[in-house]
Protein backbone atom coordinates (compact mmCIF):
# COMPACT_ATOMS: atom_id res chain seq x y z
CA UNK A 1 0.00 0.00 0.00
CA UNK A 2 2.45 2.12 0.75
CA UNK A 3 6.77 2.97 -0.07
CA UNK A 4 9.18 4.73 1.55
CA UNK A 5 11.95 6.69 0.77
CA UNK A 6 14.81 4.96 0.60
CA UNK A 7 17.55 6.06 3.71
CA UNK A 8 14.40 5.82 5.67
CA UNK A 9 13.24 2.51 4.60
CA UNK A 10 16.61 1.19 5.92
CA UNK A 11 16.15 2.64 9.58
CA UNK A 12 12.36 2.24 9.60
CA UNK A 13 11.29 -0.24 6.66
CA UNK A 14 10.89 -3.19 9.07
CA UNK A 15 8.10 -1.67 10.96
CA UNK A 16 6.10 -2.13 7.47
CA UNK A 17 6.10 -5.60 8.43
CA UNK A 18 4.88 -5.99 12.04
CA UNK A 19 1.64 -6.77 12.87
CA UNK A 20 0.37 -3.44 14.07
CA UNK A 21 1.29 -2.25 10.79
CA UNK A 22 -0.56 -4.40 8.93
CA UNK A 23 -3.52 -3.74 11.39
CA UNK A 24 -3.12 -0.20 10.19
CA UNK A 25 -3.13 -0.99 6.44
CA UNK A 26 -6.12 -3.01 6.58
CA UNK A 27 -8.25 -0.49 8.75
CA UNK A 28 -7.26 1.93 5.77
CA UNK A 29 -8.50 -0.27 3.22
CA UNK A 30 -12.03 -1.36 5.31
CA UNK A 31 -12.33 2.90 5.09
CA UNK A 32 -11.78 2.79 1.30
CA UNK A 33 -14.28 -0.09 0.81
CA UNK A 34 -16.92 2.22 2.55
CA UNK A 35 -16.68 4.73 0.44
CA UNK A 36 -14.51 7.33 3.23
CA UNK A 37 -12.05 9.92 1.67
CA UNK A 38 -9.27 9.73 3.06
CA UNK A 39 -6.50 12.52 3.33
CA UNK A 40 -3.61 12.75 2.18
CA UNK A 41 -4.07 10.47 -1.14
CA UNK A 42 -1.70 7.47 -0.13
CA UNK A 43 1.11 8.34 -2.62
CA UNK A 44 1.34 11.52 -0.30
CA UNK A 45 1.08 10.26 3.06
CA UNK A 46 5.32 9.59 3.44
CA UNK A 47 5.69 12.87 1.32
CA UNK A 48 7.58 14.33 4.54
CA UNK A 49 9.84 11.12 4.18
CA UNK A 50 10.64 11.73 0.36
CA UNK A 51 11.36 15.64 0.94
CA UNK A 52 13.53 14.88 3.99
CA UNK A 53 15.61 12.29 3.47
CA UNK A 54 17.15 10.23 6.65
CA UNK A 55 20.70 11.67 6.72
CA UNK A 56 19.42 15.35 5.70
CA UNK A 57 17.16 15.84 9.15
CA UNK A 58 18.17 18.52 11.15
CA UNK A 59 14.78 19.50 12.86
CA UNK A 60 11.91 17.94 13.13
CA UNK A 61 8.49 20.04 13.52
CA UNK A 62 5.78 17.83 14.85
CA UNK A 63 2.32 18.27 14.41
CA UNK A 64 -0.87 16.16 15.29
CA UNK A 65 -2.13 14.58 12.36
CA UNK A 66 -3.02 16.22 9.37
CA UNK A 67 -5.62 18.57 7.69
CA UNK A 68 -9.25 17.17 6.85
CA UNK A 69 -10.54 19.63 4.68
CA UNK A 70 -10.61 18.94 0.83
CA UNK A 71 -7.13 19.08 -0.91
CA UNK A 72 -5.01 20.95 1.97
CA UNK A 73 -2.94 17.38 3.21
CA UNK A 74 -0.19 16.84 1.29
CA UNK A 75 2.09 14.48 3.74
CA UNK A 76 4.03 17.87 5.12
CA UNK A 77 2.60 18.78 8.33
CA UNK A 78 1.23 22.01 8.47
CA UNK A 79 1.69 22.53 4.73
CA UNK A 80 -0.75 22.60 1.77
CA UNK A 81 0.17 22.76 -1.89
CA UNK A 82 -0.12 25.90 -3.66
CA UNK A 83 -3.24 27.11 -4.50
CA UNK A 84 -4.68 26.35 -1.50
CA UNK A 85 -5.80 28.91 1.26
CA UNK A 86 -3.62 29.35 3.87
CA UNK A 87 -4.78 27.15 6.95
CA UNK A 88 -5.22 29.19 10.45
CA UNK A 89 -2.85 27.24 12.04
CA UNK A 90 -0.31 27.85 9.24
CA UNK A 91 -1.49 31.36 10.05
CA UNK A 92 -0.48 31.86 13.13
CA UNK A 93 2.95 30.00 12.10
CA UNK A 94 3.67 32.62 9.97
CA UNK A 95 2.64 35.18 12.41
CA UNK A 96 5.17 34.11 14.96
CA UNK A 97 7.81 33.62 12.17
CA UNK A 98 7.43 36.94 11.25
CA UNK A 99 7.06 38.30 14.61
CA UNK A 100 10.67 36.57 15.72
CA UNK A 101 12.42 36.90 12.45
CA UNK A 102 11.06 39.86 10.44
CA UNK A 103 10.48 37.76 7.42
CA UNK A 104 7.73 38.84 5.28
CA UNK A 105 4.32 37.11 5.77
CA UNK A 106 4.13 34.34 2.74
CA UNK A 107 0.94 34.65 0.57
CA UNK A 108 1.25 30.71 0.38
CA UNK A 109 1.53 27.83 2.12
CA UNK A 110 3.99 25.26 0.44
CA UNK A 111 6.49 24.67 2.88
CA UNK A 112 8.82 22.36 0.37
CA UNK A 113 11.74 25.10 1.25
CA UNK A 114 11.88 23.81 4.88
CA UNK A 115 11.88 20.30 3.84
CA UNK A 116 14.76 20.47 1.57
CA UNK A 117 16.74 22.04 3.94
CA UNK A 118 16.41 18.92 6.57
CA UNK A 119 13.43 20.26 8.02
CA UNK A 120 11.22 16.98 8.68
CA UNK A 121 7.87 18.28 8.77
CA UNK A 122 5.77 15.40 10.47
CA UNK A 123 2.50 14.38 11.95
CA UNK A 124 2.17 12.27 15.12
CA UNK A 125 -0.42 10.43 12.61
CA UNK A 126 -0.34 10.57 8.79
CA UNK A 127 -4.08 9.93 7.83
CA UNK A 128 -7.05 11.26 8.62
CA UNK A 129 -11.10 10.98 7.08
CA UNK A 130 -12.04 14.04 5.63
CA UNK A 131 -13.89 16.33 7.61
CA UNK A 132 -12.85 14.32 10.80
CA UNK A 133 -10.22 15.46 12.91
CA UNK A 134 -8.46 13.15 14.72
CA UNK A 135 -10.95 9.99 13.31
CA UNK A 136 -7.33 8.22 12.63
CA UNK A 137 -6.12 7.94 15.78
CA UNK A 138 -4.83 4.95 17.67
CA UNK A 139 -4.75 3.00 14.90
CA UNK A 140 -1.11 2.43 15.20
CA UNK A 141 0.59 5.60 13.27
CA UNK A 142 1.75 6.84 16.69
CA UNK A 143 3.74 3.43 16.79
CA UNK A 144 5.22 4.66 13.66
CA UNK A 145 6.30 7.80 14.50
CA UNK A 146 7.69 6.78 17.52
CA UNK A 147 9.90 4.09 16.27
CA UNK A 148 10.80 7.67 13.67
CA UNK A 149 11.55 9.95 16.52
CA UNK A 150 13.45 6.68 18.27
CA UNK A 151 16.48 6.64 15.00
CA UNK A 152 16.38 9.57 14.96
CA UNK A 153 17.23 10.21 18.58
CA UNK A 154 19.47 6.98 18.42
CA UNK A 155 21.57 7.81 15.30
CA UNK A 156 21.65 11.64 15.07
CA UNK A 157 23.01 14.30 17.23
CA UNK A 158 21.98 17.99 17.67
CA UNK A 159 18.72 17.69 15.93
CA UNK A 160 16.06 19.90 17.17
CA UNK A 161 12.51 18.74 18.19
CA UNK A 162 9.67 21.19 18.24
CA UNK A 163 6.96 19.30 19.64
CA UNK A 164 3.97 22.08 19.20
CA UNK A 165 0.85 20.75 20.70
CA UNK A 166 -0.07 18.02 23.53
CA UNK A 167 -0.37 15.24 20.75
CA UNK A 168 3.45 16.00 19.50
CA UNK A 169 5.06 16.76 23.28
CA UNK A 170 3.69 13.16 23.88
CA UNK A 171 6.78 12.42 22.13
CA UNK A 172 9.36 14.51 24.69
CA UNK A 173 10.08 11.20 26.60
CA UNK A 174 12.03 9.33 23.75
CA UNK A 175 14.70 12.14 23.67
CA UNK A 176 17.94 12.58 24.53
CA UNK A 177 18.35 16.25 25.65
CA UNK A 178 21.83 15.89 26.57
CA UNK A 179 22.38 14.98 22.40
CA UNK A 180 18.83 17.09 21.50
CA UNK A 181 17.69 19.92 21.87
CA UNK A 182 13.88 20.06 22.69
CA UNK A 183 11.63 22.87 21.85
CA UNK A 184 7.63 22.92 23.32
CA UNK A 185 5.01 25.22 23.18
CA UNK A 186 1.05 24.96 22.22
CA UNK A 187 -0.51 23.99 19.08
CA UNK A 188 -0.28 27.34 16.86
CA UNK A 189 -4.28 26.24 16.22
CA UNK A 190 -6.22 29.97 16.73
CA UNK A 191 -7.59 27.44 19.92
CA UNK A 192 -4.59 27.63 21.49
CA UNK A 193 -1.70 29.58 19.85
CA UNK A 194 -2.44 32.59 22.40
CA UNK A 195 -1.30 30.50 25.00
CA UNK A 196 2.60 30.06 24.61
CA UNK A 197 2.61 29.13 20.62
CA UNK A 198 2.39 33.08 19.63
CA UNK A 199 6.07 34.70 20.86
CA UNK A 200 7.80 31.05 21.41
CA UNK A 201 10.75 32.36 19.24
CA UNK A 202 11.28 28.94 18.11
CA UNK A 203 12.60 29.49 14.50
CA UNK A 204 15.35 31.54 15.86
CA UNK A 205 16.18 29.17 18.57
CA UNK A 206 16.44 26.67 16.36
CA UNK A 207 19.15 28.59 13.77
CA UNK A 208 20.97 29.79 17.27
CA UNK A 209 21.28 26.08 17.99
CA UNK A 210 22.10 25.12 14.92
CA UNK A 211 24.85 27.26 14.33
CA UNK A 212 26.00 26.62 17.76
CA UNK A 213 26.78 22.61 16.85
CA UNK A 214 27.80 23.67 13.44
CA UNK A 215 25.47 22.51 11.13
CA UNK A 216 24.40 25.16 9.65
CA UNK A 217 21.18 27.24 9.94
CA UNK A 218 17.45 27.09 7.87
CA UNK A 219 16.48 29.65 5.46
CA UNK A 220 12.47 30.17 7.08
CA UNK A 221 11.73 32.18 4.05
CA UNK A 222 8.58 30.72 1.65
CA UNK A 223 8.42 32.14 -2.08
CA UNK A 224 5.92 33.84 -3.46
CA UNK A 225 6.69 31.74 -6.55
CA UNK A 226 6.98 27.70 -6.75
Amino acid sequence: MFSLEKSWKKVVGKEFKKEYFRKLETFLQTELEKKKTIYPNFSDVFRAFELTPFNNVKVVILGQDPYHGEGEAHGLAFSVKPGVAIPPSLRNIYTELERDLRIPYPKQGHLINWASQGVLMLNTVLTVEKDHAASHRNRGWEQFTDKVIDVINEQKENVVFVLWGGAAQSKGVRINLEKHLVLESAHPSPLSAHRGFLGCGHFSRINDYLKKHKRGTIDWVISDKI
